[in-house]
């Protein structure tokens, strides 16, 4: 795959994901509107954010890395991988709805695990309830992983990406109607009957994400059925793989169980100190789901269409051309994830007070110091992520969860210790910079353990690159910082203004610096045109 097909792949896709992300983006606004950024926000997204975690944590991790190789394969079979895939299906399926069953018992156990400060408090049973009712989402993320998986295998890309828009409309749908006709729960007085349809509203979405996905894949040759012959050597092959897997997912989780607890914690103590403002989980999840738009929309879509072809290369014993590859990948996100990194930085507080209307300036002015926290580990996030699927290619998980430890251990660290030494109104924030850290730890060691496949990525193939980029976007960020409180209109009106100066003055650089990747992009997206 060259430059320029990798570009046009991943700009189909890209389209799906930008629209998934903004429709995602209204979800969350809404959201916060419905429930707030303090306590009873809290309540809910440590209960929805569960199933993310335990289906990350248990399989998520091999539905992605370890399963597409072996999906691949499969697809030369003599029946084109119709009986493999079906018993991969099958397995996954029937491990998921148990999964399922379990967590759903075990819900306040979870809670006092994830959310300790809660216990004894309101906070407690409201997050159970939500969680309950939440918990399914796993068995059809899942799915939707595994059909997606198979659909990407056979080349079409574009239905995974566009899938997530029905789940996002459907929660719209929900949280619209709530913010209509609801009035402003707390946690003491939210009835159990917004809490059944909030939680089941949500899970609803995940279930046509799902299923819209069984159209697709009839439309190819793999006919799955349900199929228990589980001792297919390849199917053991998989689940073998999937434990070093389940290891790698295990300590991400740790490092988010982390973050849960101190930020919950700091929430319940600075309510406690008599602060209003929402300073728990709430802000830290919606800067989040901010600052992982750019990353959504360029980083996921290129290593989405990179994956098949890198296993392809590393079946065939070619190094070299995973090198190019990976290298070619991470210098065009780059052109995506560095400016918005450093717009985050300069401009956080403007980005939330635009975006989240709804609330108080202090609670948006806090979101925005959490983005601002977060901003600088947007491109090596992206970069460690392009990394990996490298030795993605490879199957080798062992490597992937000594570089992963690496970045865990140091974002731990620096959690704890942000949580020790900050007040704990500012300790969201200082865990947002500490994630930021660990990822320059993580892709530092995963390029590094990429050498052991021959594969020498370079500093000045990609942090020379990124040095560069980051001067330009810092060359018409910083002067258009210091007007941005002279400048006309309200909130949205500034925003406008000073994205467009970033943007354009920052695409007009790279220009006359020639930045090659942006003129191939242009080149991709000219030729596009005129073939449609």
């Amino acid at each position: 795959m060259n430059n320029k097909s990798l570009l046009k792949s991943s700009t189909v896709m890209a389209v799906g994901t930008i629209v998934s992300r903004v429709t995602g983006l209204v979800r969350g606004l809404l959201l916060v509107a419905v429930l707030g950024t303090t306590l009873l926000g809290d309540t809910f997204n440590v209960a929805n954010t569960m199933p993310n975690i335990l289906y990350n944590l248990i399989i998520g991790g091999a539905l992605t890395a370890v399963f597409v190789p072996q999906i691949v394969r499969s697809t030369n079979d003599a029946d084109g991988g119709s009986a493999f895939i079906s018993r991969l299906v099958t397995a996954t399926c029937v491990f998921l709805a148990g999964l399922v069953l379990i967590t759903i018992l075990i819900a306040p156990i979870l809670v006092r695990v994830f959310a300790t400060s809660y216990v004894g408090r309101p906070e407690f049973d409201v997050t159970t309830s939500f969680m309950r009712y939440c918990l399914p989402q796993i068995f059809f993320m899942g799915l939707f992983a595994l059909l997606g998986q198979v659909a990407n295998a056979k080349g079409k890309f574009g239905p995974m990406m566009w899938a997530p828009v029905l789940n996002n409309i459907i929660a719209i749908g929900v949280f619209g109607w709530f913010l209509k006709y609801s009035t402003q729960p707390t946690v003491s007085t939210i009835p159990t009957s917004e809490i059944i349809w909030i939680g089941l509203g949500s899970t609803a979405g995940y279930v046509v994400q799902a299923l819209i996905l069984l159209p697709v894949i009839s439309k190819t040759k793999i006919k799955i059925r349900p199929r228990f012959d589980w001792r297919d050597s390849e199917l053991r092959k998989s689940v073998h793989l999937a434990t070093w897997t389940l290891l790698f997912a295990a300590i991400s989780q740790i490092s988010y169980l982390v973050t849960v607890n101190l930020s919950t914690g700091a929430a319940v103590k600075s309510l406690n100190s008599g602060i209003e403002t929402g300073v728990g989980f709430t802000p830290f999840s919606n800067a989040l789901l901010i600052y992982m738009l750019p990353h959504s929309i360029i980083t996921i879509s290129v290593v989405t269409a990179l994956l098949p072809t890198l296993s392809k290369f590393a079946h065939e014993k070619q190094p070299q051309l995973i090198h190019d590859q990976l290298v070619k990948s991470m210098r065009i996100v780059g052109l995506i994830t560095v400016p918005s990194a450093i717009a985050f930085l300069f401009f956080g507080p403007l980005i939330t007070e635009t975006l989240f209307f709804g609330i108080s300036i202090n609670d948006s002015n806090y979101l925005g110091y959490t983005l601002a926290g977060l901003a600088l580990g947007l491109p090596p996030m992206s970069v460690n992520l392009i990394a990996l699927r490298g030795l993605n290619a490879f199957e080798n998980v062992k490597l992937q969860v000594l570089s992963n430890s690496i970045m865990n251990v140091i974002g731990i660290a620096f959690a704890i210790a942000a949580s020790v030494i900050l007040p704990a109104k500012w300790v969201t924030v200082g865990l947002a910079g500490s994630l930021a850290i660990s990822y320059y730890f993580g892709c530092w060691s995963t390029i590094r353990l990429l050498r052991r496949y021959e594969i020498d990525i370079s500093i000045s193939e990609v942090i020379g690159f990124y040095f560069k980029l980051t001067g330009l976007a810092l060359l018409v960020a910083l002067p258009t910082w210091f007007i941005r409180d002279s400048l006309p209109g309200g909130n949205t009106l500034r925003l406008i203004i000073v994205l467009g100066i970033c943007g354009l003055g920052y695409l007009a650089l790279c220009r006359l610096t020639r930045v090659s990747e942006i003129t191939s992009a242009v080149e991709v997206l000219t030729s596009r045109k005129k073939i449609g």
